[in-house]
């Protein structure tokens, strides 16, 4: 099996446990959960995105790992990971919070979006070993933060049912 195969079966199952889980385990409880807290559930996790950097890193990566793509993916998880530490950390200025709560899930999940729109641009699939130990960054982690970050829409569309009761008129 060629690599390129190997790393596409890699890439489209790595979401099939993440689902599993998530729809059984962290969705029911988000859902449930107070707004805030659910969302400060998901910053955390995101807030650990500063790990992609760890694509500038010489030897962490193989030498032959286009720079274009190993710099936009390295920012833009830095960049969504010091949004979720701000989001995190204004929690108590709600106003400012939602700011950041809205900022990082949409520069994440685009970052996301784009990452596998210049893999897929550059060939990353037959040099995907130049990816070195940063290999199960897109088919472990990836998932995962893109699960949460449509499972954050979901939850910043979705009306609170307290609120729904308060729109509702009572009979």
């Amino acid at each position: 099996m060629s690599t390129a195969t190997v790393f596409q079966i890699h890439l489209a199952l790595g979401y099939v446990p993440w689902l599993l889980c998530f729809s059984v385990y962290a969705w029911p409880r988000l859902a449930a959960m107070d707004r805030v807290a659910a969302h400060r559930a998901i910053a955390a996790l995101h807030s650990f995105r500063f790990f992609g950097l760890s694509f500038l890193v010489p030897g962490v990566v193989g030498a032959n790992l286009p720079a274009d793509f190993a710099s936009f993916a390295a920012y833009g998880d830095f960049a969504t990971g010091v949004l979720a530490m701000l989001a995190l950390l204004a929690v108590r200025i709600r106003p400012l919070f939602w700011a950041f709560v809205v900022g990082f899930n949409l520069v994440g999940a685009v970052d996301i979006l784009v990452d596998y729109y210049h893999g897929i641009q550059i060939g990353l699939a037959p040099i995907a070993g130049e990816l070195g130990a940063n290999y199960v960054i897109p088919i472990v982690y990836v998932p995962l933060l893109m699960i949460t970050h449509v499972a954050a829409f979901i939850l910043l569309v979705r009306q609170p049912a307290a609120e729904m009761r308060q729109a509702s008129p009572v009979r």
